[in-house]
């Protein structure tokens, strides 16, 4: 196969075309935090994530608005005035995303203790 087919595959797979976008370390809370709160200001947002940088959530921000799973709404006034909501499609992964969570939850224990035999085997 062609280099070329392959790339066009691979932009045209959604599990790897949509899947990367937001299964970064952020993308995933930044959407939960906004569930919660309905509307949220970028402040807020940063300080209900406070390990996250300003640049990190700005950049999650614009790729999950770019996608269409948020919204942005600027208010004309000083200082600029910004909120962010889910949109429907942002909504249609929540539940999708409490799924994930809860399995997460579930099996942390036994996927933590696979990676310590795995590098106690390993190293």
């Amino acid at each position: 196969m062609k280099s070329a087919e392959r790339n066009s595959i691979i932009e045209i797979c959604p599990i790897r075309n949509v899947v990367a976008r937001f299964g970064d370390k952020w993308s995933l809370l930044v959407l939960l935090v906004i569930n919660d709160k309905k509307t949220v200001r970028f402040n807020e947002l940063a300080r209900m994530i406070p390990d996250i940088s300003t640049r990190m959530l700005s950049g999650t921000l614009k790729t999950l608005e770019a996608d269409g799973l948020i919204s942005r709404k600027v208010y004309p006034q000083v200082p600029p005035k910004v909120e962010y909501t889910l949109t429907d499609t942002g909504k249609s992964l929540i539940p999708l995303i409490n799924q994930l969570t809860e399995w997460a939850l579930k099996n942390m224990k036994r996927v933590m203790k696979h990676r310590a035999d795995y590098d106690m085997a390993h190293n």
